[in-house]
């Protein structure tokens, strides 16, 4: 069941086509992607094996099924796609429960969206447990509704997430603005039909029709937003 707060109105900002904003999670809002690699790297240590660092661009922003299928097979550790979600999930709520830093912007740019009323939505592709303890610091009342990895029948990469979270929202895809960190959730979006703000984490991101790169959330605010999509 995705758990959601009341949902905020859905007007149309004046001079502005935007509907709404749908955030990604991890490198987006929190600074947290590193995170997933240390403790990858320290449940194969535990298995045996070592991660080659070239790898972290591959399982970066994926869906665990994908990434942790993939570390399984490049490393051949004997353990199955299932005990290792365990393993990764209960590490990585181990390490953000020491410490789990926002990115900067992040705080002051969920404020400002609260402040004006614009429909906010979180869609990640990581499991509704870390997403739980994730809002906790962000603050789950920044958000009408949270999207989790495992609550829709297929994660980024594909549309799923941010349709469902349009659908629940009420709003038109093509008027939301979605803020991104890695080429996965870039494609997620731009599948659902949404205008994407790219603002990479780990791998560079070219800019494209209806995506824009900047390279600091600092640089994103309700006024950029809105200029994505003006009133034609």
């Amino acid at each position: 069941m995705t758990s959601t707060v009341p949902a905020l109105g859905t007007r149309t900002a004046e001079g502005s086509a935007l509907e709404a904003v749908l955030l990604d999670m991890d490198g987006t809002l929190v600074d947290t992607e590193g995170f997933w690699w240390e403790v990858e790297a320290e449940v194969f240590a535990g298995l045996g094996h070592t991660l080659d660092d070239s790898w972290r661009h591959v399982v970066v922003g994926g869906p665990m099924s994908r990434s942790a299928g993939f570390l399984i097979e490049a490393t051949g550790a004997d353990i199955t796609l299932t005990e290792l979600s365990v393993l990764l999930n209960d590490g990585f709520e181990r390490r953000i429960g020491r410490h789990l830093p926002l990115m900067p912007g992040a705080a002051r740019l969920l404020a400002e969206l609260a402040a004006h009323e614009v429909p906010t939505a979180l869609v990640s592709a990581s499991h509704r447990r870390i997403i739980d303890r994730v809002l906790t610091s962000l603050g789950p009342q920044h958000f009408a509704l949270t999207v989790a990895g495992d609550e829709v029948p297929r994660t980024k990469p594909h549309p799923d997430p941010y349709l469902f979270a349009t659908t629940g929202l009420g709003v038109d895809p093509a008027r939301c603005a979605v803020v991104e960190d890695t080429a996965t959730g870039v494609a997620a979006a731009e599948a659902a039909g949404c205008h994407v703000v790219a603002v990479p984490s780990v791998a560079p991101i070219a800019p494209a029709r209806r995506r824009t790169v900047v390279s600091s959330l600092e640089q994103v605010d309700l006024p950029f937003l809105r200029g994505l999509m003006p009133l034609e």
